[in-house]
């Protein structure tokens, strides 16, 4: 499955919401530093799915706001 989730980083907390337009929004509260966001990015998708986190991949997008997210 390949998700497409905007994120906003230096959220006050964090959460993953999926939008009427079917693309999901996620809340960090880690920075855009030394790849914080992205690493909290796949922990938020893993207990969101339910899924380790070896299962989850950033496709495309680990340096933007707009992310291809893959699950196995």
């Amino acid at each position: 499955m390949i998700l497409r989730i905007k994120v906003k980083p230096r959220a006050g907390s964090s959460s993953l919401e999926q939008a009427a337009d079917g693309t999901w929004l996620a809340s960090l509260k880690s920075p855009p530093v030394d790849g914080k966001a992205n690493d909290e990015l796949i922990a938020l998708v893993a207990r969101h799915f339910k899924r380790p986190k070896a299962d989850i991949e950033i496709k495309s997008g680990a340096s933007g706001r707009v992310k291809l997210v893959r699950i196995e």
